[in-house]
């Protein structure tokens, strides 16, 4: 029997819970990338640097700062989990539907959810379609048309918001058909990933008018420079000389690619590969990777293990939420004391396990095995396959080691779970999640702090 009473009850909650979040981080924060869009959005020229979708939906409200789209970001992420708690206590399900709204309330994700950024935008977007899917799903209804077309424009945006969001929507789309399965399904999947990543240039170049910023350089300049400094083959596209220059300033670093577009550090020891012609880089990379597989994939790996905060020393940056926006000419007021509180008690949650992409991939996994088989289970099982799919992608897509990059992943395993319920974990996978903890742990014992300030971090 259908508790209609309770779903209003838990929708009105959700709401209540929206209204709070938008009044305790009003207007929103602003990073560094948060002012280059928005000067994109009032200027109305816009470049491909960052997602020109989001800087075009910004500028639909004018001048206004932050606010409008912080109204945005914290609407999605709260219809989606509204929706999904609504659904769990209409079937009864009240604890599970209490704890969708305690996924809101985490410090971390609500704390990352109140600046504006394409991150964020991509986990609203994904949250609120989830959301919307879950409703239908959940009630054993099939969806209106109106409702898919919801659902699609929500994973569209997202898919474009993001360079590697395909990665997560795709498989999170295909996971939900009733068919294909087995191997088709692979199939369909990776061939959907290759149709976004390809369509996303010409979405973003013709149809949103972003101009060309080069961005497209950037994972192959950082690969091919990791493969050079290791091996010294000038092949790369960089005179032998260079190379001992890299090592010397630390131009290849785990943590980010942004040594080598610096000025003031690497910027001109790399210029003849920011001069040579995309398409021309990845075919060299292709080529690299052949010529020194071991040199690239211990590049990868060392990257791979700064991004998912394995191995690394305690308070390794990239993870607290902000506590002020970025420093500005435009007059835009901070959120007040409390959101600052609630932003340093994030900080702290952060630089527990909970706060480890790799521990979240753990629980993703265990997920997926424990509703591998149940049909009931098909949202959950999507939700884990997206967050895997999409932590995944970093192995060979991925130049920075920032926390907001992997936030779906955490948003998708804890709602994976909510909708799962109890289950037992494989022994397996509980002795490689206590492995992964100890060996986290004892990295921040050990390593000496890493410098706490961007600039620090450039070397």
């Amino acid at each position: 029997m259908i508790d209609s009473r309770a779903a209003r009850r838990f929708g009105g909650a959700a709401a209540l819970l929206c209204l709070l979040s938008l009044a305790l981080f009003w207007p929103g924060y602003l990073a560094y990338d948060s002012l280059a869009q928005y000067a994109q959005a009032t200027g109305g020229r816009y470049d491909d640097w960052h997602p020109p979708v989001m800087a075009r939906l910004w500028s639909l409200f004018g001048a206004r700062g932050p606010a409008p789209m912080l109204i945005v970001q914290l609407g999605g992420y709260w219809l989606g989990l509204g929706l999904l708690a609504a659904a769990l206590a209409a079937h009864g399900r009240r604890a599970a539907a209490v704890a969708m709204l305690g996924i809101g309330l985490w410090p971390p994700l609500l704390g990352w959810q109140s600046a504006v950024l394409k991150d964020l935008q991509m986990a609203a977007a994904l949250i609120a379609a989830v959301g919307v899917t879950g409703w239908w799903r959940l009630h054993g209804r099939a969806m209106p048309g109106w409702a898919i077309g919801a659902v699609a424009l929500l994973c569209g945006y997202a898919m474009l918001v993001r360079a590697n969001a395909p990665f997560a929507v795709v498989p999170l789309a295909v996971m939900l058909l009733p068919r294909p399965t087995g191997l088709r399904r692979v199939a369909l999947a990776l061939f959907g990933v290759v149709l976004a990543i390809a369509l996303a240039a010409p979405i973003n170049h013709q149809l949103l008018h972003g101009e060309r910023s080069g961005v497209e350089r950037t994972q192959a300049l950082y690969d091919l420079s990791g493969i050079g400094v290791a091996s010294g083959d000038a092949a790369v596209g960089l005179p032998p000389a260079t190379f001992a220059a890299m090592r010397a300033k630390g131009c290849v670093r785990p943590y980010f690619w942004d040594p080598l577009g610096e000025p003031r550090r690497c910027e001109a020891l790399v210029a003849p590969l920011h001069a040579t012609p995309p398409a021309t880089l990845y075919v060299r990379l292709a080529t690299m990777i052949l010529r020194h597989p071991i040199a690239y994939a211990g590049h990868r790996l060392a990257h791979l293990n700064s991004t998912e905060r394995l191995w690394v020393p305690y308070r390794w940056p990239g993870a607290a939420p902000p506590v002020a926006s970025e420093p500005n000419q435009l007059g835009f007021a901070n959120p007040g004391k409390a959101a600052a509180g609630w932003q340093r008690f994030a900080a702290l949650l952060l630089e527990t396990p909970l706060g480890w992409p790799i521990v979240w991939m753990v629980a993703a996994l265990a997920g997926l095995r424990c509703a591998w088989r149940r049909r009931d289970d098909a949202l959950a099982r999507a939700l884990f396959t997206s967050a895997l799919a999409i932590e995944a992608s970093f192995a060979v897509i991925s130049i920075a080691s920032d926390l907001r990059y992997h936030l779906w992943t955490l948003a998708a395993t804890l709602i994976g779970w909510v909708l799962l319920g109890p289950r037992r974990w494989p022994r397996a996978l509980v002795l490689l999640l206590v492995a992964v903890i100890v060996i986290g742990g004892v990295a921040r014992l050990l390593l000496p702090l890493s410098p706490q300030t961007y600039t620090g971090m450039l070397g």
